[in-house]
């Protein structure tokens, strides 16, 4: 047989002679990662299912659009298909301004940089300014590592996670930002829909012609009705399927799994370097 040539038998000895010193690093990898599953905090996730909600308010009054020109479009009048408001609805669920709002109504720093805060002296543990947590900072932590917002294609379904440590507030986070989104883009609708008429109603003074006067009272009907439906509906962007409830179960972390990854890592590591720097030479 080559000298070159390795055998189990070659193997297996220098992994017996240090058995003693593999076991104990194989226990330290171990108690490390036992340490760090059983101090790391409990994740939970509550999830929220969302319909996007499309209405067509103004569909009868857009037959009017013709002979008007650019009468709508310099309004600015709401003539958005489903899809476009899906995705205002999205984004606005996921902004920064909706988020920071969010935060600094219910004065959620504390609770997002919690290390950072001194809760017997309430107040920032440190002085300087430049450390102490901003809006922008809860936006990008929120953002980054609390929530989460999922689209199936195939449903449009909206799916908004919220991730945290404490399981109730993951579950009221994630109702309130769906609450907050639907209150913010009923109160756009309504002003935007206000401003229209308006508009509308200083066109209907400047013009003698039937036909437009017709047009623009069919383009003032669909705005008035966009006021009713936004007054009279809690849903008005995303109709609640399925509301987040306070999760029981933690997602993260999976202390079995991160212990026997210790366990392998520590056994697998001492080994190699067995192997690697208490081989027996070979033979010239």
């Amino acid at each position: 047989m080559p000298h070159d040539e390795f055998t189990l038998q070659t193997l297996v000895l220098p992994l017996l002679k240090k058995w003693k010193w593999i076991v104990g690093a194989t226990a330290i990898t171990t108690s490390i990662a036992l340490a760090y599953a059983l101090i790391t905090p409990p994740v939970y996730r509550a999830d929220a299912l969302l319909a996007p909600v499309s209405s067509d308010n103004g569909g009868s009054a857009l037959g009017g659009l013709k002979g008007l020109g650019g009468l709508a479009s310099l309004a600015g009048l709401n003539m958005s298909s489903a899809g476009e408001r899906s995705i205002e609805a999205v984004a606005t669920l996921k902004s920064r301004a909706l988020t920071e709002a969010f935060v600094e109504q219910n004065n959620l720093l504390p609770i997002l940089f919690h290390k950072q805060w001194d809760k017997v002296a309430g107040r920032w543990k440190s002085a300087d300014p430049d450390e102490i947590p901003t809006l922008w900072d809860a936006n990008e932590k929120i953002e980054k590592v609390v929530r989460t917002v999922g689209e199936d294609k195939k449903t449009s379904l909206i799916t908004l996670s919220i991730e945290w440590t404490d399981p109730a507030l993951a579950a009221k986070w994630a109702n309130d930002l769906i609450s907050r989104t639907n209150d913010l883009l009923r109160k756009r609708a309504i002003e935007r829909s206000e401003n229209n008429i308006k508009f509308l109603q200083q066109q209907l003074a400047q013009t003698s012609v039937i036909e437009i006067k017709s047009s623009i009272y069919g383009l003032v009907e669909g705005e008035i009705k966009t006021i009713m439906l936004a007054q009279t509906s809690e849903d008005y962007a995303f109709r609640v399927i399925d509301p987040a409830i306070v999760p029981e179960r933690k997602i993260r972390p999976k202390r079995a799994l991160i212990v026997l990854l210790g366990f392998l890592g520590g056994l697998i590591f001492s080994s190699v370097i067995v192997l690697l720097f208490d081989h027996p030479p070979r033979p010239e």
